[in-house]
C-alpha cells in the first residue's frame, strides 16, 4: 500500500533529482562554454603565432637586416664626423699657435720699442753705434776673407814661379 505521503515524497525526490540534474546540466553547459571560449582564445593565439612564424618572422628578419644597415650607416657617419672634427680641431689648434706666435712677436717688438723709448739718449746712441759697428765688422770680415783668398792665390802663383825658377836654374846648371 502506497500512501499519499509516500507518493508526494517520491515525487519530491524525483523533482529534486530532476532539478539537480538540470543544475548539473547547466553547470556542464557553462563549463563547455568556458572551455569553448578558452579553446577559441588558444586557437586565436595559435593562429597569431602561425602567422608570425610564416609572415612576421620574415618581416622581423628584414627589419633586423635594415636596422643592421642603419647601424652601419650611423657608425660610418660617426666616423666621418669624428674625422672631420679631429681635422677641424687640428686646424683650430694650428691657427691658435700661429696667432699666439704672431702676438708674442708683436709683444716682443713693442717691448723693444717701449724699452728703447724709455732709454736715455746716450744709451740709444750706444745701441745705434753698436748696430753700426756690427755692420762694419761684417764688411771687414768680408774684406778679410777676400784678402785671404787673394793671398792664397798669390802664394800659389809665387810657388809656381819659384818652381819654374828652380827648374830653369837646374837646367842652366846642366
Amino acid at each position: 500500500v502506497v500512501t499519499r505521503d509516500d507518493v508526494e515524497e517520491s515525487l519530491k525526490t524525483k523533482c529534486q533529482y530532476v532539478k539537480d540534474k538540470e543544475q548539473l546540466l547547466k553547470d556542464l553547459q557553462s563549463q563547455i562554454e568556458e572551455t569553448e571560449q578558452r579553446l577559441l582564445a588558444k586557437q586565436k593565439e595559435r593562429n597569431y603565432w602561425l602567422e608570425y612564424k610564416n609572415v612576421e618572422r620574415k618581416v622581423q628578419a628584414i627589419r633586423v637586416i635594415n636596422l643592421g644597415k642603419d647601424i652601419k650607416e650611423v657608425k660610418d657617419g660617426l666616423n666621418r664626423a669624428k674625422e672631420h672634427y679631429r681635422k677641424a680641431l687640428e686646424a683650430v689648434q694650428e691657427e691658435k699657435e700661429r696667432v699666439l706666435e704672431r702676438h708674442v712677436e708683436l709683444n716682443k717688438e713693442q717691448a723693444l720699442e717701449n724699452a728703447v723709448r724709455y732709454l736715455d739718449k746716450n744709451i740709444c746712441r750706444e745701441i745705434e753705434e753698436n748696430a753700426w759697428l756690427r755692420e762694419e765688422v761684417k764688411l771687414y770680415q768680408k774684406e778679410v776673407n777676400d784678402l785671404k783668398a787673394s793671398v792664397q792665390l798669390l802664394e800659389e802663383e809665387n810657388l809656381c814661379l819659384v818652381t819654374k825658377l828652380i827648374d830653369s836654374r837646374l837646367q842652366n846648371l846642366r
